[in-house]
């Protein structure tokens, strides 16, 4: 069973950094792609950023774009998460999240399939 963990959220002051970190373990398993995303009261939880292992570009919400930074390491099956100049608006919990894959579905270019999820870590932005 993968088990998916993040760690590094906290109460912090606008304008502020802070990093975020995710790993995935359980067993024998390869990853398409690993993300994160948010979830606010009251709203869905949306995509904030994510890294395919196969070349591409990250993906970022345009809300925070230039802000945010999303890295990691396919073979430690690891990602983090650098958000710096923290908005109040930012304050949601955190969400990592593993598309597992197998075979030739690890490769080439597809639609991302997030099947396995973190618990959340919180994060609030304080004005």
């Amino acid at each position: 069973q993968v088990h998916v963990v993040e760690s590094g959220g906290g109460l912090v002051q606008a304008g502020d950094s802070l990093r975020l970190s995710c790993a995935a373990s359980g067993g024998t398993f390869s990853t398409y792609a690993m993300g994160w995303f948010r979830q606010a009261p009251g709203k869905k939880r949306v995509l904030v950023a994510s890294i395919t292992w196969n070349g591409g570009s990250p993906y970022y919400a345009e809300t925070v774009k230039g802000r945010f930074t999303i890295d990691g390491d396919k073979d430690k099956k690891v990602v983090g998460l650098q958000m710096n100049s923290l908005k109040p608006e930012d304050t949601a919990v955190y969400y990592c999240a593993a598309d597992i894959c197998s075979g030739f579905g690890c490769y080439g270019s597809r639609d991302l399939n997030f099947g396995a999820w973190g618990q959340g870590t919180q994060v609030t932005v304080s004005s």
